[in-house]
């Protein structure tokens, strides 16, 4: 504490290389996509399943079409959820991990985008399948922005109120 008094302002940041802290954000990235990973397979594989129940045959026109649309953007979302792991083996040892760390955040962000249009979808087709009601879309909607404050606003709010500029 003595020492930050002295030098007249506390130190932000780590003392490391480019390197060591590509290492780290990549431990750290590592760690987030493992989370994310789960929950896009497990959604993914439950929905692969709907299409051989005799209910699929039941639904609409419409609710075939938004089934058909969730299951595309399952499988987009666990592709750039996966992405990370298959840059960094196929780049590993090539002395090109700042880059490939820039990337893999990339592919996840976009990958938690597409989960949520993915969960989105799935909430809809539930919701619309389990009742016909009209509030179905409103209910959709509050869900959705429940989402968009935990995973983004609240992050860029945080990001923004306590890092200098």
């Amino acid at each position: 504490m003595a020492d930050a008094a002295e030098g007249g302002a506390m130190r932000r940041g780590r003392n490391e290389t480019e390197e060591e802290r590509a290492d780290r954000m990549w431990q750290e990235l590592i760690q987030e996509v493992r989370v994310a990973q789960m929950g896009v397979q497990i959604l993914f594989g439950f929905l692969l399943t709907v299409v051989f129940t005799e209910k699929y045959d039941d639904l609409s026109g419409t609710d075939q079409t938004i089934y058909l649309v969730t299951v595309v953007l399952g499988a987009c979302a666990t592709g750039a959820l996966i992405g990370p792991v298959s840059l960094h083996r196929l780049v590993a040892g090539r002395r090109v991990k700042p880059q490939a760390v820039r990337l893999a955040s990339r592919l996840t962000l976009l990958g938690l985008v597409l989960l949520l249009a993915t969960t989105t979808a799935s909430l809809l087709l539930i919701l619309r399948v389990a009742t016909h009601d009209g509030f179905v879309p409103y209910l959709v909607a509050g869900v959705v922005a429940w989402y968009l404050l935990c995973w983004f606003v609240l992050p860029l709010w945080t990001r923004h109120r306590h890092t200098s500029r």
